[in-house]
């Protein structure tokens, strides 16, 4: 079995989004859901609800960013 950064994707309430995606991110997306739908045995999700997941997971691992946010004062918190 293939070690993935992303689990199955939630089927979450859709919220629209416009986005450009340069044609070769778009491909790697598609190639992705379906990666993802031959490991879990789920139908291959549309690779749009894939950004979501993707950069939430490359946020909470990115030691830096976590870092540099905690150095941030209390005002600036998000």
């Amino acid at each position: 079995m293939t070690k993935l950064k992303l689990g199955p994707i939630a089927d979450d309430r859709p919220v629209k989004v416009s986005l450009a995606l340069p044609a070769s991110l778009h491909s790697d997306l598609i190639a992705y859901a379906n990666v993802i739908a031959r490991e879990t045995g789920q139908p291959a999700t549309d690779p749009v609800k894939l950004i979501v997941p993707m950069l939430k997971r490359f946020i909470a691992t990115d030691r830096g960013f976590a870092k540099a946010r905690r150095t941030l004062s209390p005002d600036h918190r998000f």
